[in-house]
């Protein structure tokens, strides 16, 4: 390309800040017009997208003239916001003078026309379900009305994707409809998802693309990229968690100017049928979930701050302002600055005993007969300039914010006997004590060292299910308009019975099945505990159980906001009742709650406890409960990773993500207690800020605390039919499909039981 540049250049945010330090190559880069940022929703919620921010802002700084951005998207909100994140931010005024409010500059956005329609194609979309009783329909009976409706769907139409939530379950679904119909073989069905071969993923587009397929199932790899002209179909198994997914996946289906998007969803869970209800009501209504953008990330500084000191020295100003001009460093502080200055200058006693080195020097120009003078520069400029005769080398092969990941061997503690491997983002759901299934068989989680995994053996139902890290999680958009919907089909059983919730669902792209089996669930919940039971938007509802078999007392806490919020609020009260009842505390989240498990002889007032949480307390107490935990090691080998504290390549060595591992906890100590380390603070921000959504937990708190949402707590002998999930979340292994649909029947019939007389036989009946 140096010989011969190209027009257009086809790129990825981390081979554009290596060219961005190509002595040669960058000389091309002043000659650039436009940018265009493809799919840019799935890079701004990531690092990867604060990656190109960045990178953008440097390539503004040296080019030419000024590059035209332009973002697509089919599915992005807010606008405004997404604009910005694109086209940065300009200094306060052109003499280059800084107007700080606080410790942060006030900047504006650059100017930027927003082009929006999203919703111009027309949609047919709708929500099926098998049956209108998922927990007494016999699972082979569901099973063969779905997959005769999933082959009837096929067969009327020409190019069928099918998305399910997993890669197993692609591969299941392709498996089941060659098994059960002679129509589809190797020629004219295939699968598509990450873990399988290049060759075979490529085959698949292939075919796509020449429209020689009948169908082909997929978990999300064909989300985004390649067109799909003669696709008319896109069917979905399960929710996908998001409207901003749920669009994107059935976009797929006629994807040409006039074409209609057909797509169907269907549901196979009860909890899942009342997300689907929503998220296609909201989809028809134009609502799309928030994308949520890091911010102020300290590792991918590291990146930039070293790679424009390579190119220097320049001065210290120029490098902040260029950085700050990105939209996630708009509000970067002083302190923000000293703390990244003193990690990459190496200001710490016992750095370089540990083989961590300065990334670059910080110094004042000197004068012209000064040992260090630069004469493009006045006298006495804070300067920045790298350090290292092997700096470039070092940031082009190890920059990047993709984190590598392995698999861990699992051990027993007693003899040592290896039982298998586990995904290393798997053990981030893991806390000592849990149960999960490995192979057929339960293990309980003792510790891990390094990449090794130690277990005993157990009878215990599973904690955790083996897909947890699999599944997208639940939007918190999404889960705080479930809760809104929730509470406006209660104004309607209390105002016209169940007949007219059924006339409202009928509003919504919803089969009768579907409509008919959410009032059922809902009118069953009130008769059984009462409307004060059901969280809406204006109530969470923690339903206390005790179960005297288990000798366990359980709290399921229906906070419906999505299974990254509910695992940040379940650590919170975990930690608060661990210190209150001075016992262990069993945790089990999902996207609809949680349940908080305690031995039967402890009590806790779960309900007081939320309460006395103010939003000021949520990080300091949050921060607290990761001490010493598998996530906060794993988060900090990946930042320390990122911030170039352990290097990758060096020198022609290749360093494992195991071996990465390792020497990050051999760090972890040290630098924890180094005060306000950059590498440290950064990975608490991502745990807390973007992992556990802790945002959204002081959001709702501070709505706890000011009368907005009120806590209700309730007290059951079996859990209610919407603690259904939430109760048998521990049997919810693919393993134990068959005891999790007793244990589900055998709860449905206390729920009847109890609702008495007549009711009894209406709730059971065909509605």
């Amino acid at each position: 390309m140096l010989r011969e540049t190209p027009h257009i250049l086809n790129t990825t945010p981390e081979t554009l800040a290596i060219l961005l330090n190509s002595p040669k190559f960058r000389e091309k880069l002043r000659t650039v017009e436009y940018v265009v940022v493809d799919e840019i929703h799935s890079l701004a919620e990531n690092k990867r997208g604060t990656h190109l921010s960045v990178s953008l802002e440097r390539l503004e700084a040296l080019a030419n003239g000024s590059p035209t951005r332009i973002g697509c998207s089919a599915t992005v909100e807010p606008l405004d916001t997404m604009a910005e994140f694109l086209v940065g931010y300009t200094d306060p005024d052109s003499t280059g003078d800084v107007d700080r409010v606080g410790d942060s500059v006030d900047r504006e956005p650059r100017e930027y026309e927003l082009v929006d329609t999203r919703f111009v194609r027309e949609f047919d979309i709708e929500l099926t379900c098998p049956t209108d009783d998922l927990i007494n329909t016999p699972g082979g009976v569901v099973n063969n009305r779905f997959y005769q409706g999933l082959h009837e769907q096929i067969q009327a139409h020409e190019n069928t994707l099918v998305f399910t939530n997993t890669r197993s379950g692609a591969e299941r679904v392709l498996h089941n409809l060659r098994e059960r119909f002679d129509d589809y073989d190797e020629a004219n069905s295939g699968c598509h998802h990450g873990s399988l071969s290049k060759d075979r993923r490529e085959a698949v587009e292939e075919a796509l693309k020449e429209g020689s397929v009948d169908v082909v199932t997929t978990s999300t790899s064909l989300e985004l990229g390649i067109d799909m002209p003669y696709l008319d179909l896109v069917v979905q198994v399960g929710s996908p968690k998001s409207v901003a997914a749920l669009l994107q996946r059935v976009g797929r289906a006629g994807h040409q100017v006039g074409e209609t998007v057909t797509g169907r969803v269907v549901a196979l869970d009860r909890d899942e049928l009342v997300e689907c209800a929503v998220m296609l009501r909201k989809a028809e209504e134009g609502f799309v979930d928030r994308v949520f953008i890091p911010e102020d990330a300290q590792d991918v500084a590291t990146q930039h701050i070293y790679g424009m000191g390579i190119t220097g020295p320049r001065p210290e100003s120029e490098i902040r302002a260029i950085l700050e001009r990105a939209y996630p460093y708009r509000n970067y502080t002083d302190r923000e600055w000293e703390q990244l200055m003193r990690y990459l200058t190496a200001d710490y006693a016992g750095m370089e005993e540990k083989n961590v080195y300065a990334k670059v020097w910080r110094d004042t120009n000197d004068a012209p007969d000064g040992e260090h003078h630069y004469a493009e520069y006045p006298v006495g400029e804070h300067l920045i300039g790298k350090r290292g005769r092997l700096a470039r080398v070092i940031y082009m092969t190890n920059i990047g914010t993709i984190p590598d990941s392995f698999t861990c061997d699992v051990y027993t503690r007693s003899g040592d006997e290896w039982m298998g491997q586990l995904d290393e983002e798997y053990l981030d759901t893991l806390e000592t004590g849990d149960v999960f299934v490995l192979g057929g068989d339960r293990y309980e989680f003792r510790y891990r060292r390094g990449s090794k995994v130690y277990v005993d053996p157990t009878g215990a139902r599973p904690t955790v299910p083996s897909w947890f890290s699999e599944r997208l999680p639940l939007s918190y958009d999404l889960g705080t308009e479930i809760l809104a919907f929730q509470r406006e089909l209660l104004d309607r059983l209390a105002q016209g019975g169940r007949s007219a919730v059924r006339v409202w669902l009928r509003e919504s792209p919803l089969d009768e099945h579907s409509v008919r089996a959410v009032t059922r669930m809902f009118d069953q919940q009130v008769r059984y505990a009462g409307p004060e039971s059901v969280s809406t938007d204006r109530r969470l509802v923690i339903e206390e159980e005790l179960d005297k078999a288990e000798y366990k007392r359980h709290y399921y806490v229906h906070s419906n906001y999505g299974r990254r919020f509910n695992d940040g609020l379940s650590r919170l009260l975990a930690y608060r009742c661990a210190q209150e009842a001075n016992a262990n505390v069993t945790v089990a989240v999902a996207d609809h709650g949680f349940t908080l498990s305690l031995p039967l002889n402890r009590k806790v007032d779960l309900a007081g406890l939320l309460e006395d949480i103010g939003p000021a307390d949520v990080r300091p107490d949050l921060r607290a409960s990761l001490n010493g935990t598998d996530l906060l090691k794993r988060y900090f080998r990946i930042n320390a990773t990122r911030a170039l504290m352990i290097l990758k390549r060096y020198k022609g060595h290749e360093k494992s993500a195991s071996k990465q591992q390792f020497d990050s906890e051999m760090l972890l100590g040290f630098a924890e207690d180094l005060d306000e380390f950059a590498v440290v603070e950064e990975t608490y921000r991502e745990i807390l800020e973007d992992k556990l959504h802790v945002g959204g937990i002081e959001t709702v708190l501070g709505d706890i605390r000011d009368g907005e949402v009120d806590v209700v707590s309730t007290r059951v002998d079996s859990p209610s039919p919407t603690a259904f999930g939430l109760a048998t979340l521990m049997a919810s292994d693919v393993v134990l499909a068959e005891d999790e649909s007793q244990v589900l029947q055998e709860f449905h019939q206390r729920v009847l039981d109890e609702i008495e007389g007549e009711d009894a036989s209406v709730g059971a009946g065909s509605d």
